[in-house]
This record gives C-alpha cells, sequence and structure tokens, in this order.
C-alpha cells in the first residue's frame, strides 16, 4: 500500500476480500478479538473475516475457512458453511442454514429458516416459532435482495437472480428468477434446449406482462371510468376486466381508485329488484317469464361482476331474484326451449349465467338462494342429456362445423360441473370432439384463432384431463397431439402482445375485435395460464386466474 491511505476497519468491513492481503498486523491481532467475541458454539476457521458492525449473535456458528461476514449482516441461530463462502453487506441469515462451499450471496438477501405458526387462536407474536431449515448446496450464486424461505433446499451450482422469491425446492444447475422464483434454464445448457427455452419464454413474458399492467390499466381508464380500449364507451365488463387483470398480475387493485370505491360502483351496478346488471346507461333487463333474462350484457355481468366483487373481497349485495323464485319444473321447461340445435353457444352462456348466479345467491343470501331441487334438476338434466358420442349439449352444422357446440360446452361446463366441482359425462369423448375441431381451419390457422376459440378449446381439455387425472404432460389420454396443440398456440399467442396495450381479442363475428384492449387481455393472460399447464409449465408464469376462469372449483364439490 506504499503511497496510499491504509484501509481502515470500516472500508475492510465492506470489502472484506481485502483484508488478507492488505491488513496490518494491528488489524489482524483487531480481526481475532471480534472473532473471539462472537459468542455462542462458534468455530470460524482460517484467513475468514467478521465485520466489525456486523450483528453476529449465533445459538451455534461453524465458518468454514476463507469465509467472511460482511458490513451490517445479521446472523443468528444455527449457520454452517463451508469453506470460500461470502455473506455480503446486509444480508440477513436467520433459524438453521447450511451452506456448501464456494457459495456467493448478494447484499440484502436474507435466508430466513424458521417461521411462524398462524393459528388463529392467539396472535401472531404469541405463536410458537417453527425450522425446517434451509440447505445452500456448493458453488451457488445468489444476487442481491433475494428471499429464501425456511424448507428450502437449493442444489449445487445453481444461479439465483436479484429480487427472485425462493419459496421452492431447486435441482443442482437450476438458473432461477422471479417472484416466486421459477427455473428459467439449466445452467450447463449453453442454448436452452425447447423445453427451458420455453419455460424462459413464458418467465420472460410473465414479467413483462406485470411491469407493463399499470399502464396498460391506465391506458383504459378515461378519467371516470373503465373502456375497454381507448375511444370505447364504459361499460361493466371494462371495470371488472380490469380488477381481474390487477389481481392476477399486481395482487392489488387497479390503482385508479381504492379498493372501497371500486366495490362501491360495481355494487350500484346491481339492480336491487331484479339483482341483475344492465350495461352502463342501459335500460334495466326486463326478465323473461320464468324470472330470469334471456340474453344481453346481464347475462355475462353475472359472472363478470360477481367475480370482481368477490376478488375485491366484497359480494353481490342483492340476491338474482329469477333463479331464487324459479322452481325446478320452471328450469327443466327452459332447458328443454333453449336452442341447443341451432345455437349451442348462446344456450351454453345461458346454462352458465343461471349457474353462477345460483352460486352468488346460495354464498350470499343463502335464505333467498335457490328453490328446492332446482339445482339437482339441473344437473340430472345436464347429465342425461350429453350426448354419449361427444359428451356435449349440441349439434354441429355444415356452416360452422362444432362451433356453437364446443364454445357452448366450455360455458356451460364453467359454469356448473367446473365451478361446483363436479364430474362432466364422457371425458375421453368430449377430448375427441374438442380436438376434431381444433383441426377446423375455418376458426383455428393464422389470422383466424380469437380468445373465445381458443379457450374454449383448452379449458375443456384441461378440464377433462384433470378429473381423468392426468394432463397432457402425465402422458394422458391423446397426451401427444394435446401437448402439440398447446405447444402450437402458445407459440403463436405470446408474441401478439402489444407493449403498454397488452392483447387484442382476435378477429371473429364476436367480441371487441384486434385492437389491444382490457377484454382481450384478461383472457388471453387465462388462455395462457391454460395452455402452460397443459404443457406442465405454470410455476414459470407466477400467476394463477381467480376470476371468471380461475381453474378450481367456487364451491365445495356437491350441489349445496
Amino acid at each position: 500500500m506504499d503511497g496510499q491511505q491504509q484501509p481502515d476497519v470500516q472500508h475492510f468491513d465492506h470489502c472484506p476480500w481485502l483484508f488478507a492481503g492488505d491488513a496490518t498486523d494491528e488489524q489482524r491481532v483487531g480481526q481475532r478479538e471480534r472473532q473471539g467475541k462472537v459468542g455462542g458454539d462458534s468455530e470460524i476457521g482460517e484467513r475468514c473475516y467478521v465485520a466489525e458492525s456486523a450483528a453476529v449473535f449465533p445459538d451455534r456458528l461453524r465458518l468454514g475457512d476463507d469465509s467472511y461476514i460482511a458490513a451490517h449482516a445479521y446472523v443468528t441461530g444455527e449457520l454452517t458453511t463451508g469453506t470460500d463462502c461470502t455473506l455480503n453487506p446486509f444480508v440477513t441469515v436467520r433459524g438453521a442454514v447450511t451452506l456448501g462451499s464456494g457459495v456467493r450471496i448478494g447484499a440484502h438477501t436474507s435466508l430466513l429458516g424458521f417461521n411462524h405458526s398462524m393459528a388463529p387462536d392467539r396472535p401472531v407474536f404469541q405463536q410458537a416459532q417453527t425450522s425446517l431449515g434451509i440447505t445452500i448446496g456448493d458453488d451457488v450464486w445468489i444476487g442481491s435482495h433475494v428471499v429464501v424461505v425456511d424448507g428450502v433446499t437449493v442444489g449445487d451450482h445453481c444461479v439465483i437472480g436479484a429480487g427472485a422469491v425462493v419459496t421452492k425446492d431447486l435441482p443442482a444447475w437450476t438458473v432461477a428468477a422471479g417472484n416466486p422464483a421459477r427455473p428459467l434454464r439449466d445452467r450447463r445448457d449453453a442454448k436452452p434446449s425447447g423445453a427451458v427455452r420455453g419455460a424462459d419464454t413464458l418467465a420472460r413474458f410473465a414479467d413483462t406482462a406485470r411491469a407493463q399492467a399499470p399502464d396498460i390499466l391506465a391506458r383504459c381508464w378515461d378519467g371516470d371510468r373503465y373502456v375497454d380500449r381507448p375511444g370505447a364507451a364504459a361499460t361493466v365488463r371494462a371495470h371488472c376486466d380490469a380488477v381481474e387483470i390487477a389481481d392476477l398480475l399486481l395482487g392489488s387493485p387497479p390503482e385508479q381508485l381504492s379498493a372501497e370505491e371500486h366495490v362501491k360502483r360495481l355494487s350500484a351496478a346491481q339492480d336491487p329488484d331484479t339483482g341483475l346488471a344492465p350495461e352502463l346507461g342501459g335500460p334495466l333487463p326486463t326478465p323473461d317469464a320464468d324470472g330470469f333474462v334471456g340474453e344481453g350484457p346481464a347475462l355475462y355481468h353475472v359472472l363478470s361482476l360477481g367475480y370482481a366483487l368477490d376478488l375485491l373481497g366484497a359480494r353481490f349485495p342483492h340476491p338474482v331474484r329469477g333463479v331464487r323464485e324459479m322452481t325446478a319444473s320452471q328450469l327443466v321447461a327452459r332447458l328443454e326451449g333453449l336452442p341447443w340445435r341451432e345455437g349451442a353457444w348462446g344456450a351454453g352462456a345461458w346454462v352458465d349465467a343461471w349457474a353462477t348466479a345460483a352460486h352468488w345467491n346460495l354464498r350470499d343470501h343463502a335464505d333467498e338462494g335457490v328453490a328446492p331441487g332446482t339445482l339437482e334438476a339441473l344437473f340430472g338434466w345436464l347429465l342425461t342429456r350429453a350426448d354419449p358420442w361427444t359428451g356435449m349439449w349440441g349439434s354441429p352444422s355444415p356452416q360452422a362445423g362444432r362451433l356453437q357446440v364446443v364454445n357452448g360446452y366450455y360455458r356451460l361446463t364453467r359454469g356448473t360441473f367446473a365451478q361446483f366441482g363436479g364430474p362432466v359425462p364422457h371425458p375421453e369423448r368430449v377430448m375427441d370432439a374438442v380436438l376434431d375441431h381444433a383441426r377446423d381451419t375455418r376458426h383455428f390457422g393464422p389470422g383466424r384463432d380469437n380468445a373465445c376459440n381458443v379457450l374454449d378449446v383448452a379449458h375443456p381439455l384441461w378440464l377433462c384431463g384433470r378429473q381423468l387425472g392426468a394432463h397432457a404432460k402425465d402422458g394422458g389420454y391423446r397426451s401427444a397431439e394435446i401437448r402439440a396443440w398447446a405447444e402450437h398456440q402458445l407459440a403463436a399467442a405470446l408474441p401478439r402482445w402489444h407493449d403498454g396495450k397488452g392483447f387484442g381479442f382476435g378477429p371473429g363475428v364476436s367480441g371487441p375485435g384486434a385492437e389491444p384492449g382490457l377484454q382481450g387481455t384478461e383472457m388471453w393472460l387465462a388462455i395462457i395460464w391454460y395452455l402452460a399447464d397443459l404443457l406442465g409449465r405454470t410455476d414459470t408464469l407466477g400467476y394463477h386466474p381467480r376470476g371468471v376462469h380461475r381453474p378450481e372449483p367456487a364451491r365445495t364439490p356437491g350441489l349445496a
């Protein structure tokens, strides 16, 4: 250090790798004294450094040779390290933590090898602590601002990107990032293979979508209401789609309004007499003779408005009167009269809305839910009327093929079997029919896919695969075809993202069209989740639908 000022202790605390070569004899004596004051059951190896400013209060410490604990680190509990391990400034290590050799832990990272229980019988601060411990293998690099939670094992040779939250074990050689952390590739692959490249692409897409979600929501806020896209009219569905997107990607309500104001506005959309929600500025829905509506925005608002309120922790303020008062015989008569032959999609949409209204009535207004026997009548009718050759309801046509039937099947089963947690009839035959429809070039192919048509194939394949106990990734029924279809659709869907704008719905006679907007974004985000799950890759997305397109039943399996 000739001609230069001798580094002081503060300098070494922040740059401990310099200590072995640059420290004076006096500083080395001081460091031995520092190590002797660590306390607990401590053994510190050769050529180690423990910063004066580090808060090191272990019950048991085994610090391997050539390792250091840098400035302002916080170490408690039981820490065991191999050789050449580094805890950089502001690292927190608590609980039972074991590091292999050659481990690098970036600044501000936390390894939390303990937890609290959280039973509801006492405050959290009075709960007992638990500790499964954290194990980190050899040759691991953990970036800055990472959190590793209790019970996790990180295999040898892993690299974890800055800001990751590691909640699950990572196998050896994994490169991982994200919140929650997800594998991106194998560190040994100079050029990632197909599956890893696919995971990497999904992870980048999800990170992009999360980062741009605030701009997408702001773009579709006209200063007072949500619109599907700039220049469009404000609608109930646009507000609901905004809530779904924010919940999915941000885990919070859209920032344009407080949570309370979101609930207030959405609740006000429901007519207290009928329990239905007209379009903003539109006329009140006129119920049919049996008390429920047959078409129009009010049908879909039963789904979108109900689930938006649910995501906000609220409920429909009023029961849906037509569902509450309809008798079993009236319901059967209505089912018999739906246009199954010429309009199976509309018939399925009506069943979806009626069953979803029954769900809200039962959940939110149990005393005014549904008339006795109506749900039994609904499911009994559906089970006995399903075509045993296709598992579906309705008939194909020369003009549209199976389009109406498959799209109607999705809507019908979404609101009934999927939402109520019951098994669909003839699942193998459904998958046969859906895959046959997916080959129809009139509805699928370059420039023809839209969100409705792709979702209405992906969800039935997913639902039936789950019921059969094996998704395509597990070698289930017709798994190779399903996987190939899902791979193709996923590869086609991701490039449709428009930066700062989201997804367009897509071409077709229905829907808002190809311009990016809230409806297209909400639907394609759900579609991508289902496609990824068919391929076993949802962990790389880091999001999970909880609204209209949620994969889990909304009710405990059964009718009541």
